[in-house]
């Protein structure tokens, strides 16, 4: 899966958010506010495929958690980006 390309993260003092690009009125209703861990997430993947998998290894190898908690995380990130209809 991969990050569809017409949606941008911003960060806004210590906030991150996403949101679609490309038109001229904003829906405030479809900004999505991500953690810091989920931004990591979004800048190392952004451009390229990934899976549940990648993004397990990509936590584990910047965070001190077990692999079991980082997968669970994963899931998470992807569900809820899903969810948004953010992947494609």
């Amino acid at each position: 899966m991969k990050i569809k390309p017409e949606f941008m993260l911003h960060q806004i003092g210590e906030e991150y958010i996403v949101m679609h690009d490309g038109s001229t009125n904003v829906d405030f209703s479809r900004i999505i506010n991500l953690n810091r861990t989920a931004a990591y997430l979004w800048q190392r993947f952004r451009d390229e495929d990934f899976d549940v998998d990648a993004l397990t290894a990509a936590l584990t190898e910047r965070y001190d958690v077990a692999s079991e908690q980082a997968r669970r995380d994963a899931e998470a990130f992807i569900q809820s980006l899903q969810r948004c209809g953010i992947l494609s």
